[in-house]
């Protein structure tokens, strides 16, 4: 496995292990694939997922950008992934039925030394665009943390700092 997606994975264990929103929200939510600037992720819609009309919640949709923005800076080796500084969504159409799998690709679309930018689109299990969206973060104080990593250019390896698996 690839140092990025094992790293990616420790990262969001440590949102699931808070006990907080992330665990609330989504246990469920599967790392499909990260490569430095990306994050392939699904999710299985449960009825717990649904509003009162019966369609997947815009409230859990916008929940994932913002986690999924996050651990699209972590696929940099960022253990801390910031703060939000703006995020929004755009519903297109509704993502399914529970048992059905919601997928998103979460992508850096740029990074300076203190702000990161993030685009994360949803599709449903046809492959139709579900939602899009954007997140932003103040990340100036997690570049120089202790568990961040430094990976090759595909992600493959751990250049620098500790691969713990």
């Amino acid at each position: 496995m690839a140092a990025c997606l094992r790293f990616t994975r420790r990262v969001l264990k440590s949102f699931i292990d808070n006990k907080g929103h992330d665990t609330q929200c989504f246990p469920n939510l599967h790392i499909e694939s990260a490569k430095p600037g990306e994050v392939i992720a699904s999710l299985k819609i449960e009825p717990y997922n649904l509003n009162r009309v019966g369609v997947l919640h815009g409230g859990l949709i916008m929940s994932l950008t913002d986690t999924l923005g996050s651990l699209a800076v972590s696929t940099k080796g960022h253990w801390m992934t910031g703060v939000s500084t703006d995020i929004g969504t755009t519903f297109v159409r509704p993502a399914g039925e529970p048992g059905d799998i919601l997928r998103a690709r979460a992508t850096l679309t740029a990074m300076g030394r203190s702000l990161a930018f993030t685009t994360i689109v949803f599709k449903n299990t046809r492959g139709e665009l579900v939602a899009y969206g954007h997140h932003n973060k103040y990340i100036s104080k997690v570049l120089a943390h202790e568990k961040n990593v430094t990976f090759s250019p595909d992600g493959e390896r751990v250049l620098e700092g500790q691969d713990v698996d």
